[in-house]
């Protein structure tokens, strides 16, 4: 099966992305650490364009956790590094193949000239349409929901919003993620199946799908075969599926 043989209206818009096997790849083929995580970011292009080429325009990537800290200085210092000549490389292809760049995640810990390329990217890209490609960078779910909780609870104090007023929809304008719709689908690779604390509140009705692959093996094929995978799945999102007359 191909894409084209997938009905337009079954097609996932918003896809998730948890990147997990850079480490494990690097050890599996003989190489450093660091050269995972640089295949892993690389890997991120070639799946980038498989998604304009498939027509799905929402694509969020784990890149960075609030727990990924915690790493060793040496390989955390390499991570930030990385994402910093990501971001410097791929503008112009960003540009060319009309990718809007987005970050989420708490920038406050982020140093100032990586905070500074981030703006300059989202500020540069914001009119393309082809694919919204948004980074998870110092993110972790329960920070965002906690940074989401202080925002509303502010505009509460100052008589911007009203208690009575703060339902589903009105919270979720305070997060991170407000100009995104909630992902459809959310993949997890190297064969883990838990969420990692990504995305807490936009993967409620989510589809998951795990695969075996090492994030830098994970190729536009397998991600086809999630895409149909999730295809052939009824999302009721707490109802039930109408069952046709006899």
């Amino acid at each position: 099966m191909q894409i084209a043989d997938i009905q337009p209206e079954r097609l996932p818009r918003h896809i998730a992305i948890i990147l997990d096997g850079n480490g494990r790849w690097a050890k599996k083929n003989g190489k450093l650490r660091q050269q995972g995580h640089k295949a892993g970011a690389d890997n991120i292009e070639v799946i980038g364009d498989a998604m304009i080429e498939y027509g799905i325009p929402f694509l969020t990537v784990y890149a960075f956790s609030t727990e990924n800290w915690k790493r060793s200085t040496e390989e955390v210092s390499y991570l930030m590094g990385l994402m910093k000549r990501y971001l410097m490389k791929n503008k112009q292809d960003a540009l060319r193949k009309g990718i809007r760049i987005r970050v989420i995640g708490d920038r406050s810990k982020l140093s100032d000239d990586l905070q500074v390329l981030i703006r300059e990217m989202e500020r540069d890209t914001k009119d393309m349409t082809r694919l919204n490609l948004t980074f998870a960078i110092n993110y972790g779910g329960r920070d965002e929901i906690v940074r989401a909780v202080r925002r509303a609870a502010q505009d509460v104090k100052q008589g911007i919003l009203a208690p009575e007023q703060l339902d589903e929809a009105a919270f979720s304008a305070y997060l991170d993620t407000c100009e995104l719709p909630d992902p459809d689908l959310m993949i997890r690779t190297s064969a883990e199946q838990r969420i990692s604390n990504f995305l807490l509140w936009q993967l409620a009705y989510s589809e998951f799908y795990f695969s075996d692959r090492l994030w830098p093996d994970f190729t536009p094929e397998d991600l086809l075969a999630a895409i149909q995978d999730y295809a052939s799945r009824e999302r009721r999102f707490g109802g039930r599926v109408k069952e046709a007359k006899a």
